[in-house]
Order: C-alpha cells, then structure tokens, then sequence
C-alpha cells in the first residue's frame, strides 16, 4: 500500500499537525477547480435534470408535471421523431466517410516525401477554422445561383442542385461541410500510423505481400484503437451537431425539416419557444441514448480492437 493510500485511509482525528496543514494546503489549491466544476458543471447537469420534470417559460415559477414531458415527447411530438431520423441518418452517413476519409488521408501525408510537413498542415488547417466561420463560407459556395460550387459545375455544362434550399440535398450538404474538417482525424490517425513498426512490414515484404495485404493484415489492425477513439468521440460528436445545421438550414431546419437536427430541435423548444423543462428532458434523452450507443460500442471493441501489449500478456 503506497503512501498516499494510507494517508486516505486514516481518519482526520488521526492526522499529524504538519499532515493536516498539508492536506488543507492541497484542497484550498484545487478548490478553485472544485468550485468551478460544482458551479459550472455538476450543478447544471443536475439542474436540468431536475427542470426535466417541470413545466418552466425562465422568467416564471418552474411547476412540477412529473413525467409528463417524455410522455409528450414519444407520444405526441412529430418533431422529435422528425429530429432523430435525421440526427441518425447523418451519424450512419458521415461517421463511416469521416474514418475512412481520415485513414485515406493519414495513409497519403504518411510517405515520406519533400515537404510533406507543409501538406500536412495544409490539411490541418481547417479542423481549427471555428465553425461558425467555415459553415458561413459553405452556405456562399454552396449557392445554388453564384455560388462556387455550381459555379465550376456550369462550365462542365452540368447543373448543380439548389443545395441547402432543397430538401433532397440539406443533409448532403451538412455532410460535406462537416467532411471539410476531416484533418483534425487525419493528424490522430497518423500519429497512430507512425507508431506501427516498420518491422513488420519488412517482415510480411519478405512473405511475399503486396501493399493492400499490408494494409488489412497489419496496418488496419495496428490502427484499431486509434479508430476505436475516434469512433468513440466522432459518435458523441455527431449527436451534438449544432453549429452546421443552425447556420445553413437555419433555425426551422431548412425545407421540410430536412436539416432538423436533435441539438437544434433542443434549442428551438429551449429558447425559441421558451419551454426550458421540456427542452431539458430532450437533452436528458439524448444523453442517455449516447451513453448506451457509446456502451455497446465499447462492449464490440473486444472484437475488433488489437491491443499488442495485452495480446503480450496473454502469451
């Protein structure tokens, strides 16, 4: 038992007159964070949890009405059904273009080649460009009049769709304005790649293996808990999209709710219609379905995860 474990286990009454100082000095120093995180953190979360439950416009008296919020939602809230679909829809689409985007990336910026520090922070570039900025610039290279996009498909002799004002092409376009930061992964998956040996490419070059052998066989495995961390926080991530879908489709979701996310329905109920209880048993939904999604992907990581020092443990 080391040190700091015994100093836990025995009592104030027990404690020296120079461990007592210590141990005083050491919470007035982390009281700060300790305060911050009560406030700003805990006592909100609680909060809300309890505002779950009550009906609350913020300038009134917030009324108890039980469970009567979730019954609502699930049973007579067509948006919520509406803001679910397409949350989901965009979370199948993008996360799986969003890992396979980054690993292609990260493969490319890789090689070792003149200059290709420079690309790398090229693709770097616009993960750190703040989102409201980026989402601004998409929604004017995405006009479907001057925009740039159909712009350059004009001189192909090609008409573009009308993007963000069709309801076919919303989610689409959120996607792609999402994919543009895709270097932000592309610099974790590489680190990753460069923590693979290079023995053991070396050694299947000598069985005879050609690249994409490689790459399934040593590359993708070796990578595994880089993408499981990735997958982890891309799933949080997608759930909590926000910023896109207010600034392109704005606040009603674009045409036909086609661009109706949960976060912006959540905000719409919270501060648009002034019903903070239900909005807050919105986000209480949301978060218990992300903790079950993020469970369930944990519990398949035993499947499909290689971690080499525990597989040298079990040796």
């Amino acid at each position: 038992m080391s040190v700091l474990t015994k100093r836990l286990t025995r009592s104030w009454t027990q404690l020296s007159d120079s461990e007592r100082r210590e141990a005083l000095a050491g919470y007035m120093f982390i009281s700060p964070w300790i305060i911050g995180f009560i406030v700003f953190f805990a006592g909100p979360i609680i909060a809300s949890f309890i505002l779950s439950f009550t009906r609350w416009n913020i300038v009134g008296t917030p009324k108890w009405v039980g469970l009567d919020n979730y019954q609502r939602i699930f049973t007579a809230d067509p948006y919520f059904r509406k803001a679910v679909m397409v949350t989901l829809k965009y979370a199948v689409i993008y996360l799986p273009l969003e890992v396979i985007c980054g690993i292609l990336i990260a493969v490319v910026l890789n090689q070792k080649l003149r200059g290709i520090g420079l690309f790398r922070t090229m693709y770097y570039m616009p993960y750190i460009v703040p989102k409201v900025a980026s989402s601004l610039v998409w929604v004017w290279v995405l006009n479907p009049r001057y925009g740039l996009v159909n712009t350059m498909l004009s001189w192909l002799g090609i008409e573009g769709p009308r993007w963000l004002s069709d309801p076919n092409w919303v989610l689409p376009s959120i996607i792609l304005m999402s994919l543009w930061g895709v270097g932000g992964s592309a610099v974790i998956y590489l680190a990753g790649l460069q923590n693979v040996p290079d023995q053991l490419y070396e050694a299947a070059s000598v069985d005879g293996a050609n690249r994409v052998q490689k790459f399934i066989k040593i590359t993708l495995p070796m990578l595994s808990p880089t993408i499981f961390f990735q997958l982890v926080l891309g799933l949080i991530g997608t759930f909590q999209t926000f910023t896109p879908a207010f600034i392109a489709a704005g606040r009603s979701g674009g045409p036909l709710q086609s661009g109706l996310f949960y976060m912006l329905y959540i905000y719409n109920r919270s501060f648009e219609s002034m019903r903070m209880g239900y909005g807050s048993a919105l986000a209480w939904i949301m978060t218990a379905f992300i903790m079950v999604v993020t469970l369930l992907v944990f519990r398949s990581s035993n499947y499909w995860v290689y971690y080499e020092a525990e597989r040298k443990r079990t040796k």
